[in-house]
């Protein structure tokens, strides 16, 4: 089956849901779980859907660092079980599934006279301990490197704008990035598709039950009731609407928008020790699109869980206090193009720091049957998927294949060079690359989508057509990240409506 989602595709399966007497799996949520479980169940031989009231990847799974993380800061809190996982995680990810989404980053620890002889060891301890789980998760160091330690002259080459007045050289260790959060979700999205999942953006849940739920069409209003052997609750910080008895406790994480050249075009994240913390950091990270990003708080975020967060002046305050720390001369508010802010799906333990709270997931079936899953980290979206999937498995016992994503490329999933296109446009679509350029119908496919932004129109039309991509903002902020910088939007905005208009 095809991988292509598309406005066609959505009306035809929504109108085909109408005659449908049963679903095996209905999936509310269209973040990185909802769309790792809809794979998983998809590639079982269930029968499946997923509902997503706004976009793919419109709440936290886009707002994260870009990190997929190996758990070193697991291990030092002394949970060495999450932090196992999420170097197998890493490593699968790397490895297996995608490849092309996920590269490794070199983060740069400066040895600056501000950092104590005890705060370097265990840093270094940390490293090695790191380079402990890479190996145990069985990830070669051809694909992540070794840690080690690196001189002031290789330190201020890696960091060009890092303080050099008793600078001592740095230590330096890698961890997976991501070229984008929400392309890894678009991509497992499709690649559920692709096995015969239902993907429905603007379509809203309600009145869940563990057999039934009423989907409402938010374009046209237009409403009916599915059927379904499992309905999985993956909604995150939106879990609650879904089953009430849940209790989250949200924490937001903002980031900072820099220029590259801010930085110096470093071509490592700079990693600066909290003061007064132990094992925390913040990251000034390289980009796409000739961007770095600085993050991230932790910060508790009661209330109401609005559509999309927003960074308060504290937060930028601490950010670029923080990294001003390790800098040769400082930055403000006046070099920050941009922020993002999301929040952790955190479980409601009831004391202590959002900061020390859990990163565990956990699977809960409501008094209606309604199978939550809630909490985990964006590391360990497979395993929480397989987790859940064999829950309902079991509870509704259900006639399925063992679970196959261990070893599922996603589309586009390559380790090998694809030669004579831009090197963005390969780290955005892997082995698809090919495919986007040479099969766009648009005028001018290799033309950019607006000067200095290293985005073709050929990506634009690739979005609508194969992405899912309904309107401009989907485009702007979900399938590129254009729209982190407010100038970038107003110069790609009319390119993108020029696509939906067509």
């Amino acid at each position: 089956m095809s991988t292509a989602l598309n406005a066609a595709r959505r009306r035809a399966e929504l109108a085909a849901l109408a005659d449908t007497a049963l679903i095996d799996i209905v999936v509310i949520g269209g973040g990185i779980t909802g769309a790792g479980i809809a794979l998983d169940a998809a590639s079982r031989g269930l029968s499946v859907v997923l509902v997503e009231k706004h976009d793919l990847a419109f709440g936290t799974s886009r707002w994260s660092s870009k990190l997929v993380h190996g758990g070193l800061r697991y291990l030092a809190t002394g949970n060495v079980g999450i932090a196992r996982r999420s170097a197998v995680e890493r490593g699968i990810l790397m490895s297996h599934n995608a490849p092309h989404l996920v590269k490794a980053m070199p983060q740069l620890v400066p040895l600056l006279p501000s950092m104590s002889r005890a705060s370097r060891a265990l840093v270094r301890a940390g490293f090695v301990a790191g380079d402990g789980l890479r190996k145990l998760a069985g990830t070669s160091a051809s694909i992540l490197p070794r840690s080690r330690r690196v001189d002031a002259a290789r330190t201020v080459q890696l960091a060009p704008t890092v303080r050099r007045d008793g600078l001592d050289g740095g230590f330096l260790a890698f961890d997976g990035q991501l070229i984008d959060d929400a392309r890894l979700v678009t991509a497992v999205a499709r690649t559920a598709a692709g096995h015969g999942a239902v993907i429905l953006t603007r379509v809203s849940a309600s009145a869940a039950t563990g057999t039934s739920v009423t989907l409402t069409d938010e374009l046209t209003g237009e409403t009916l009731g599915l059927s379904a052997r499992a309905v999985i609750n993956a909604a995150g910080v939106w879990a609650g609407e879904v089953d009430p008895s849940l209790r989250l406790r949200p924490s937001r994480g903002t980031h900072l928008v820099f220029d590259a050249a801010a930085f110096g075009n470093p071509t490592a994240a700079l990693t600066i020790p909290i003061p007064g913390e132990l094992n925390r950091f913040v990251f000034a990270m390289p980009e796409q699109l000739g961007r770095v990003y600085l993050g991230l708080t932790d910060e508790e975020a009661p209330g109401p869980i609005p559509d999309v967060p927003q960074a308060t002046p504290q937060e930028m305050t601490f950010l670029l206090d923080t990294v001003n720390t390790a800098l040769q001369t400082a930055l403000g508010p006046g070099d920050v193009l941009g922020a993002y802010a999301g929040l952790r799906p955190l479980i409601d333990t009831g004391e202590g720091r959002t900061a020390d709270v859990s990163r565990e997931h956990a699977v809960t079936e409501s008094s209606a049957g309604v199978i939550s899953v809630i909490g985990g980290k964006l590391t360990e979206y497979r395993y929480m998927a397989e987790d859940v999937l064999d829950r309902a498995v079991a509870l509704r016992g259900l006639t399925a294949a063992p679970c196959r994503t261990r070893n599922l490329p996603l589309v586009g999933a390559t380790r090998e060079a694809v030669a004579g296109l831009p090197h963005s446009l390969v780290a955005r679509f892997g082995a698809e690359a090919v495919e986007v350029l040479a099969g766009a119908t648009c005028a001018q496919p290799a033309e950019l989508v607006a000067d200095g932004l290293d985005v073709l129109r050929a990506e634009f039309e690739f979005a609508v057509t194969h992405e899912g991509a309904l309107t401009a903002e989907d485009i702007l902020d979900r399938r590129t990240r254009i729209g982190l910088v407010a100038a970038d939007r107003e110069r790609a905005a009319a390119v993108a409506a020029e696509f939906l208009a067509s």
